[in-house]
């Protein structure tokens, strides 16, 4: 069976993917993945084959961005839903994505959900499609209002009747690995009614298998090591990059021990002197560090907020630019696996309480072991290619 997945250029969209592509080749089904031809470095890594489509040229996306500063952060993140991934993205891959469904043939599509090219190719040629989550099922709602207006233009290029993508979006399955108890839905089947569309739910067991190691010994090993990351690209937006010495400065003073990554993005010498108890990474693999946390700092990205919930790791999240991160600190809060700081930049003076609260609140630790039980108990991702290849027989 051949299997095309599909991704935006964005690591955070494309690494939630990772698992499942890995799953299908080792049960023996040919894979490749959709991707801008930027993008190739991060697919070839991944061991995975590239099927290449076009980038939104520089100039035109730059012109986007370059409004966002002046919006608010809901109709920030309103234009890149609309008019990032909705029309440039998705018009700017339909094409070659259309070109590879049509000579390679593939029996299923599995696309991310910002990845909407693949969307109108798989529905033009009739090929099965479903959508691998890189964030909570809450958000489908808000981004698919924020879809309608170039969903129906991407219906008219694609030759597609009005009204297809929309339809094929809201009814596609879904896999995910976020646990029931964080994601705040209702699963197909449950006794609380039947969800549309069907959600599976999966397990990368890979990420509980690493004893976990460091990059350096500094401070004191007696005292909780508390992760700190913002994720890749924040240290490149100049308006967020003083987080990174807010909360070394914040946590400066505390008896623990601080390992903080600014994502290649930023630059570690750029922030010496670095306190005493504090060591300063661009990367280091969550799965890695994770094992050894007490606590994690972070921005409710995807990736770093499902590491802390699969580790059992409390978690204080302070959202910055993404939509999705907002969502994702506000439901950590109201599981009680963590706490929430508002402000942005700002929020870095409470940081130092929050971090001793998480650290020290027997209810927000065992909040967050009790996710982290939950989704182990999930099915190995491996499980769920048997519904993929069900997929391809309709």
């Amino acid at each position: 069976m051949r299997l095309l997945f599909s991704t935006t250029a964005g690591t955070g969209h494309f690494t939630p993917m990772i698992p499942v592509a890995r799953a299908c080749a080792s049960a023996g089904h040919e894979v490749r993945v959709a991707a801008p031809d930027s993008f190739a470095s991060h697919v070839e890594r991944a061991g995975l084959e590239h099927a290449p489509f076009d980038d939104v040229p520089p100039d035109v996306m730059g012109a986007v961005f370059a409004r966002l500063p002046s919006l608010s952060p809901e109709d920030a993140n309103r234009v890149v839903v609309r008019d990032v991934f909705g029309r440039l993205d998705a018009q700017a891959a339909w094409p070659r994505v259309r070109d590879t469904i049509d000579t390679w043939r593939p029996d299923v599509v599995l696309r991310e959900p910002c990845e909407l090219g693949s969307l109108a190719a798989a529905l033009g040629a009739g090929v099965p499609q479903a959508e691998v989550a890189i964030g909570l099922g809450r958000i489908r709602d808000w981004v698919g209002d924020a879809l309608v207006e170039p969903l129906l233009e991407l219906d008219e290029l694609a030759g597609l009747g009005a009204g297809s993508c929309l339809s094929g979006l809201a009814s596609a399955p879904v896999l995910t690995s976020v646990p029931a108890g964080l994601d705040g839905v209702v699963d197909a089947g449950d006794d609380a009614g039947q969800a549309s569309p069907l959600v599976v739910r999966f397990r990368d067991a890979s990420a509980r298998d690493r004893a976990g190691t460091l990059p350096a010994s500094w401070g004191d090993p007696a005292h909780p090591l508390v992760y700190v990351t913002f994720g890749s690209v924040t240290a490149g937006f100049d308006d967020l990059s003083a987080v990174f010495r807010g909360s070394l400065d914040a946590l400066a003073e505390l008896p623990v021990r601080v390992l903080l990554t600014t994502g290649h993005a930023g630059e570690p010498e750029a922030l010496r002197p670095w306190p005493a108890n504090a060591h300063v990474e661009q990367w280091w693999p969550q799965d890695d560090v994770m094992p050894l946390a007490a606590a994690m700092v972070g921005h409710g990205g995807f990736g770093t907020t499902m590491a802390a919930v699969v580790a059992g790791v409390p978690q204080v999240v302070i959202p910055l630019f993404a939509g999705d991160q907002f969502v994702n600190a506000a439901r950590v809060e109201e599981v009680g696996a963590g706490i929430r700081l508002e402000g942005r930049m700002e929020a870095t003076a409470q940081l130092g309480a929050a971090v001793e609260r998480v650290l020290s609140d027997d209810t927000i630790r065992s909040a967050a072991q009790r996710l982290a039980d939950e989704a182990a108990s999930l099915p190995d991702v491996s499980e769920i290619v048997g519904l993929i290849e069900g997929l391809a027989g309709g």
